[in-house]
């Protein structure tokens, strides 16, 4: 990676990462001083902090500051398969290259250095998942996630994640390895297991030992070139020989060429160099050059260490021959030195116990090693072996492949044994693992009965106030109900009143021997009285609220229209008619009709009051009784 020129540091800015360091156990001091800057800078925007003296009393005295600035300073981008060309690479290649390099048994560590939220960790288990398969995963495969951030290690914990996280995966994917529970998708637990997550600094932590494939993507592109250097010595010790590292794109690895050869530059892969050793094929292989042994046997000692390997081995050359074969090989396969220089097309041993020549063209084509597993031979009666094939590319200093080298690995005897073994370390591991989730769902659930405490104490809170606010509105309801006892008194003493003055009032009708009728502006009946039931036989139920010049009486009602009209728009007017009629006998009668304006207390006109009399036997002081009547009954109402 290019060396980048730091910009010029600042003193108070200094203060404040050993402040860091020292109170809270972060050590930023290898991180690019440009990128920290900003991102501090950014942190002192946010709560108006003019310069780094200020800010650094700030942290002092606010605690709480102290987890934002943090978040601002570890920014977890990251999400499934990012770059999926480099992850396809992976799959595709480097994963079988690194199970046909192990026996059938053999545990694969992965380390996934600066996990954030889990996404890259749950990526590299769904990898191994496609290629080992599900029981052969959670037998085999230990993924250990780290990051510094406590918080985005306490989200990949969980494995929830929303659709929207989960939109650039395959839906085979998301249907083979999450479950959807309430509106998120939690990635299956039985494969969760195989997950494991901690903090873990890289500047000041001790690696994770014994890993077959690193991952550590756009993780040093924040620090200095010399923490890099560091940081790089590290993940070389914590790989196996020969293991793998993949980095992310942004990261070159060009100056640490002496500890890591390139698998594929473009995807950012790279092969531990064993100490001690320089150069490597492009494949990882190490070429050691040519040279005189000052060894006079070598070429003897060469032979008997092949020879005498308790693993069956045989080797083919470029042009199909059988080149070698080892004493384990020949007893198993019944091979002599007569098959030495033989086409292996010639021999049993190409179809016997698995076809060959297939595997052995694909490793010439492909140019990498590649494993045949779960392989049963009835090698007698009664006696079958199981065995496991590698077969493997031998490239020469000129990049040419000179042979492939195939090795019977006899699983028969310890696979029973092994199989135990590994069960009982995982029912361990598993143990473990549950004793841990369990101590933090008890952890979560401490929290959560706190928070339900607090919440009650709350709710008693205002239960209580509730209950005083209820207790004010009783009192004022209580008030109010008098008020309106009062109120009602009133009212009932007043319609007492009002049926004193009605009967009253009815009682004045009633002993008016005269027809008394009341209209109002509308010349509705609004009052008939017994004199006017008497002299038309129509009762004051069947008048009142009828038209009066629609009445059907013996009177000729459409002659009182130009008396009765004045009276409604003049409250002075009085005026007298006489008019022929028949009576509720049917006899002929002659009225005189007096009509005075109905006035209320204001002195307006409300309607009219016409009194009605038959001049048979009426006395000569009449007119003035009636006008009188009218009058007094005018002033009343």
């Amino acid at each position: 990676m290019n060396e980048q020129i730091e910009p010029a540091t600042d003193e108070g800015f200094e203060a404040i990462l050993d402040y860091l360091k020292e109170t809270r156990g972060f050590d930023f001091t290898g991180y690019k001083r440009s990128s920290l800057m900003r991102r501090v800078g950014r942190r002192m925007s946010v709560i108006s902090c003019e310069d780094y003296g200020d800010y650094l009393d700030h942290l002092q005295a606010n605690s709480d500051e102290f987890g934002a600035l943090f978040n601002t300073i570890l920014i977890n981008v990251t999400n499934f398969f990012r770059d999926p060309d480099a992850w396809d690479y992976l799959q595709s290649d480097i994963v079988p290259m690194i199970l046909a390099e192990r026996s059938p048994d053999d545990q694969i560590r992965v380390w996934s250095a600066g996990c954030a939220s889990g996404e890259e960790a749950y990526s590299l288990a769904i990898v191994l998942a496609e290629s080992l398969g599900l029981e052969q995963f959670r037998q085999r495969v230990k993924i250990y996630a780290t990051d510094v951030d406590e918080e985005a290690l306490a989200q990949a914990r969980q494995a929830a994640y929303t659709a929207k996280d989960l939109e650039d995966l395959p839906s085979e994917y998301v249907q083979r390895y999450f479950e959807h529970t309430a509106g998120r998708y939690v990635f299956h637990k039985d494969l969760r297991r195989s997950v494991i997550f901690g903090r873990n600094d890289l500047v000041q932590d001790a690696p994770i030992s014994r890993i077959d494939l690193l991952v550590c993507r756009n993780t040093l592109m924040y620090f200095t070139a010399d923490t890099q250097t560091n940081i790089l010595r590290k993940l070389h010790f914590a790989l196996v020989p020969r293991g793998v590292l993949f980095m992310g794109k942004a990261e070159m690895l060009l100056s640490h060429s002496r500890i890591f050869d390139p698998v594929n530059l473009r995807y950012r892969i790279f092969r531990k160099v064993p100490t001690g050793i320089q150069n490597t094929s492009p494949f990882g292989h190490p070429l050691i050059p040519e040279r005189r042994s000052s060894l006079e046997q070598v070429d003897e000692l060469r032979a008997l260490t092949f020879d005498s390997n308790p693993v069956a081995q045989v080797v083919v050359t470029a042009d199909d021959a059988l080149a070698l074969a080892n004493q384990q090989a020949q007893q198993i396969f019944t091979l002599t030195d007569r098959d030495i220089g033989r086409p292996l097309r010639d021999l049993e041993i190409s179809y016997r116990p698995v076809e060959l020549r297939p595997y052995i063209e694909q490793v010439r084509m492909e140019r990498r090693a590649v494993r045949v597993k779960d392989v049963e031979w009835q090698r007698g009666p009664g006696e079958v072996l199981a065995l496991e094939l590698h077969i493997s590319p031998l490239i020469s200093l000129s990049d040419d492949i000179v042979g492939v080298s195939v090795v019977f690995h006899d699983v028969t005897t310890n696979h029973r044994l092994l199989a135990e073994l590994a069960t009982a370390n995982r029912q361990r591991e598993n143990a473990y693992e549950e004793l841990q989730s369990t101590t933090e769902e008890l952890e979560t659930t401490n929290e959560e009965l706190q928070s339900t405490v607090e919440e009650l104490e709350t709710t008693n809170e205002e239960l209580q106030s509730t209950n005083e606010e209820l207790e004010t509105t009783n009192e004022e309801l209580q008030s109010t109900n008098d008020e309106l006892q009062t109120i009602n008194n009133t009212l009932r003493d007043r319609t007492s009143e009002l049926d004193d003055v009605n009967e009253f009032l009815e009682s004045v009708l009633t002993s008016l021997r005269a027809g008394v009728v009341v209209v109002n502006q509308q010349m509705r009946v609004v009052a008939w009285n017994a004199g006017a039931e008497d002299l038309w036989g129509l009762r004051s139920e069947e008048a009142e609220g009828e038209h009066l010049l629609n009445l059907d009486i013996g009177l000729p009602v459409a002659e009182l229209r130009p008396v009765v009209r004045p009276a409604l728009a003049d409250a002075s007017f009085t005026e007298q008619v006489v008019l022929e009629a028949v009576n509720r006998r049917g006899r002929s009668v002659t009225v005189r009709i007096a009509c005075g304006a109905l006035r209320n207390r204001r002195g307006e006109s409300a309607g009219a009051i016409l009194v009605m009399e038959t001049l048979d036997g009426i006395s000569d002081a009449l007119p003035d009784v009636k006008q009188g009547t009218a009058r007094g009954d005018g002033d009343r109402r």
